[in-house]
């Protein structure tokens, strides 16, 4: 067995108890009505999970995806429990306290300039448009009022509860004032939201946030308010004092933010139908499933929301328009006329040092992929080392992208398409292959872990990459030095 062969198995028998300890450790928690709650929505989520599988042709037995339905039923559920369920005044009451500093005019806290802001508290949310989990930088600011502060934390949990929904930004900010201001009887409340929405896996070309669709939106009430505000200036200034600009605003106006309903035009009935003319959707395209687009719905209305809401309408279409751009597929993909796995990829050449003249890096090739154990994506870049064939002649670097789409393309994970990448390109090369992969992957966001700043970086090597450590490392220093020039 060769040495990738050992690392993946490993990984993958990590993988498969990590996954044993998670779902023991979920029981272990749940007792009683929580319990039962938890069987109840399993029983309709599963279902449907199961039926979103077999349409995308994939087999729901298969070994990684054999509890993804109770994975993916127990994110949803653990990602909207708090927001359905939660009630604010429960979260504020008793978390109001005398201040000795904050006597009983407006706008006098403690000596702080009248106002008090949390910043930076970092949320995620379900789009209500599509179910894509879209990422969330908050800040909360009120102005104390008759001679009493909230505790700090209440903020940031209050928010928490309104994000927990299928939700719109504007409207979730509208919600967490709303909230704030009727439960702590503030002179105002406001409310700052930046949020970010993964693009189509077709048009992601980078690796961070920045290729996101941003939006940033803002609700007030009280001394916020009016045009003149001096609060609401003040508001602003104190998140400039972070670097947080919120005059940076690219679609706060539009209400269709997310990438999958701006390839929708109304019609007069109220519903919508595709876009066809912009090139994104083609006009061949085959209409969503009605089994999965049932299903869809049935996982909506176990969260505890109505998918007949306006907001809603056509929201099961959409995901499953989103799956089935992972649809399993066996094309085949030809790189200058070699057919992909043609070649034993685990056979060693022989100990010779490498010449480092003869490897070739094609870096930072950007990729979309949606994870098989969540059904959720995870996103970045993939760099690729081989040894050029003696001709001089590297390959072409659209033939490495069309690579990287075909394997990242499908419901994956990680560890394997990095395997499979490298695999494919030794069977060229021959002589050595080595890939390296970075990835954010939203499971990470969306999830009970929630480590929204979390990256993974995954590395497959093959032949004189594995036997010379110098040439690895010269590849390796090709990456790092390349690092800052790509977003």
């Amino acid at each position: 067995m060769g040495a990738l062969e050992e690392a993946h198995l490993a990984a993958a028998v990590a993988a498969a108890c990590e996954c044993e300890e998670e779902e023991d450790d979920g029981l272990e928690l749940l007792g009683g009505e929580a319990e039962a709650a938890a069987a109840a929505g399993g029983d309709a989520m599963e279902p449907a999970v199961r039926a979103l599988l077999v349409g995308l042709g994939e087999d729901e037995r298969r070994e990684g995806l054999r509890r993804t339905p109770k994975r993916v039923a127990k994110a949803f559920r653990d990602g909207t429990r708090d927001g359905y369920k939660q009630k604010v005044k429960d979260i504020v009451q008793g978390a109001l306290f005398p201040e000795v500093g904050v006597d009983k005019r407006t706008g006098s806290a403690g000596g702080t300039g009248g106002q008090v802001v949390v910043r930076d508290i970092e949320l995620f949310s379900y789009c209500e448009s599509c179910l894509l989990p879209f990422s969330i930088q908050c800040h909360v600011g009120y102005v104390p009022s008759g001679g009493r502060v909230v505790g700090l934390s209440k903020l940031s949990r209050v928010a928490d509860v309104f994000a927990k929904r299928l939700q719109h930004p504007q409207r979730l900010a509208n919600e967490i004032c709303g909230a704030l201001h009727a439960s702590i009887q503030p002179a105002g409340v406001a409310v700052a939201l930046q949020c970010w929405h993964i693009p189509l896996p077709e048009n992601l070309e980078c690796k961070t946030l920045q290729g996101w669709i941003r939006t940033t939106n803002s609700s007030r009430s009280g001394v916020f308010e009016g045009d003149n505000s001096s609060f609401w200036n003040d508001f602003l200034a104190l998140l400039q004092l972070r670097g947080i600009d919120m005059d940076m605003d690219d679609h706060s106006a539009s209400q269709s933010w997310c990438p999958l309903r701006a390839h929708e035009v109304p019609l007069f009935n109220g519903h919508c139908r595709k876009n066809t003319t912009n090139g994104a959707i083609s006009p061949k395209s085959v209409p969503s499933p009605a089994s999965m687009v049932s299903a869809v719905s049935s996982m909506i209305l176990s969260l505890g929301e109505d998918p007949l809401r306006k907001e809603l309408i056509g929201t099961p279409q959409r995901y499953v328009h989103w799956l089935m751009k992972f649809r399993a597929c066996n094309l085949d993909v030809k790189l200058n006329g070699f057919t992909l796995n043609s070649a034993l990829v685990y056979e060693r050449p022989g100990g010779d040092m490498a010449d480092h003249q003869a490897i070739r890096s094609v870096l930072h090739l950007p990729f979309c992929a949606q994870c098989e154990h969540h059904l959720l994506p995870f996103y970045g870049v993939v760099h690729i080392g081989y040894f050029d064939n003696g001709d001089g002649e590297g390959i072409d670097r659209s033939h490495f992208q069309a690579l990287v789409h075909f394997y990242g393309c499908k419901l994956q994970v990680q560890e394997r398409m990095t395997r499979q990448i490298a695999e494919a390109v030794y069977s060229i090369s021959h002589s050595g292959a080595i890939v390296v992969v970075e990835a954010n992957h939203i499971c990470m966001i969306s999830r009970g872990i929630q480590k929204i700043r979390s990256n993974t970086a995954t590395i497959a090597v093959l032949g004189q990459f594995l036997t010379d450590p110098s040439a690895k490392a010269c590849f390796l220093q090709k990456v790092l030095d390349t690092a800052d020039l790509v977003v």
